[in-house]
């Protein structure tokens, strides 16, 4: 009895350590709108009062934006969790650390973010035999390509099984 050839499986993954380029763009697709739920959910998740974020007649009443902002928080978090798919998904031991966060210009709500990271160095680790350090340097913008957000990030990362 013959039996049809079991397909060839491929599952999505970050990039291993050996696989990350530094100087390389990566552009992590799709972007992402964000709404008014998101924004209320998250700021009011993580106890953020900030009448900017919550009172549509506080914040229309106050210039020079007339409207609410998105929380930076979540433009930040967002930001990162654009990179997840395509660089460190399953590869990524731990966050080590972020510097250097700016928010040049804010989101609205119905604003989308799109979101890119540069690989500024890796090295291997000395202390942790399998794993490397990358640093990264992500890029949030706007629908208009505005820069909304950037962040340096510090991430441990697996080296590919042997």
């Amino acid at each position: 009895m013959t039996t049809p050839e079991e397909p060839r499986r491929i599952v999505q993954r970050g990039l291993w350590f050996e696989e990350f380029e530094t100087g390389v763009v990566y552009e992590h697709r799709p972007g992402r709108t964000i709404t008014e739920a998101d924004n209320v959910l998250f700021t009011t998740l993580t106890m953020n009062t900030q009448a900017l974020h919550l009172d549509a007649a506080f914040s229309d009443a106050l210039p020079p934006f007339n409207k609410r902002l998105v929380n930076s928080m979540f433009t930040l978090s967002t930001l990162v969790g654009l990179s997840v798919a395509q660089l460190t998904q399953g590869t990524l031991v731990a966050n080590l650390g972020f510097s250097e966060i700016a928010f040049p210009k804010p989101l609205f709500h119905g604003d989308t973010i799109y979101a890119e990271t540069v690989v500024t160095e890796k090295r291997e680790s000395k202390s942790r035999p399998g794993e490397g350090i990358v640093a990264l340097a992500h890029t949030a913008r706007n629908q208009h390509g505005e820069v909304v957000a950037t962040a340096g990030r510090k991430t441990l990362v697996r080296k590919a099984p042997a």
